[in-house]
């Protein structure tokens, strides 16, 4: 049997709503709750077209009550290196390839962010999905986030202090592991693909899990997750 995860990335003040509302409608009806990834002070251009909401951080609010777990997603979501970092999904970063300290100031000033609205943050993870030895430096020195959602692995695993919780697909579909984390940009959503999700959700929606149901594990990172990791990239 294999559990998931869904995972929903990019909100911030300036979003799709309509597209947002549409997930959270979706999602409400089939009991799921998702990883949402707060971006906690958002300066990215591409986010532009959309106007800003008023009322995002109430909304951020509502999502806890209904037990959705809040991440954070990077600081301001602006790429500033080409780096692919150690988990090469993309060749651009907010993190991968910057010094230690300049991770460190971006890391304690997210946390500030949402500690100003009342959300103490347990996960991370980077915009692109890229990030470096340093981020988990910073994580580790600047805040006390020791968990991750992101990389290629069969399972979650304990490395470096750090829950790794692997991040696989970006739609969902059936693949062979035990834990799969799939990851939508409900920004980016196109009507098909609500509908592809919703006949998995039909389909499985009592294998979707929250994070809370692996945070206490301590497995550590095998050699079959280190072949499955380089299979990955090899053929992306």
């Amino acid at each position: 049997m294999s559990y998931y995860i869904l995972r929903i990335d990019d909100a911030c003040e300036k979003r799709d709503i309509q597209k947002w509302d549409r997930m959270e409608f979706l999602l409400d009806r089939y009991g799921i709750r998702p990883l949402v990834g707060v971006i906690p002070h958002c300066e990215d251009p591409a986010m532009d077209i959309y106007a800003a909401d008023p009322e995002f951080w109430g909304r951020v609010d509502a999502w806890v009550q209904k037990g959705w777990t809040i991440a954070m997603h990077g600081y301001n979501h602006v790429y500033s290196t080409n780096s692919g970092g150690i988990n090469p999904v993309n060749k651009r970063s907010e993190f991968a390839g910057e010094p230690l300290e300049i991770q460190k100031e971006k890391i304690v000033k997210g946390v500030a962010v949402l500690r100003e609205h009342g959300i103490d943050p347990q996960i991370f993870f980077a915009p692109s999905h890229t990030f470096d030895k340093n981020t988990i430096e910073a994580l580790k020195t600047s805040s006390n986030i020791r968990t991750i959602s992101d990389t290629i692995a069969f399972n979650t695993y304990y490395f470096n202090e750090i829950l790794f919780i692997p991040q696989q697909s970006g739609r969902v579909r059936k693949l062979p592991f035990p834990l799969v984390t799939f990851c939508y940009h409900p920004n980016t959503m196109r009507h098909a693909d609500y509908g592809r999700l919703e006949q998995f959700l039909h389909s499985y929606g009592g294998c979707f899990v929250s994070t809370e149901f692996f945070m206490g594990n301590k497995r550590k990172q095998t050699l079959v997750d280190g072949i499955l990791r380089k299979f990955y990239f090899l053929i992306r």
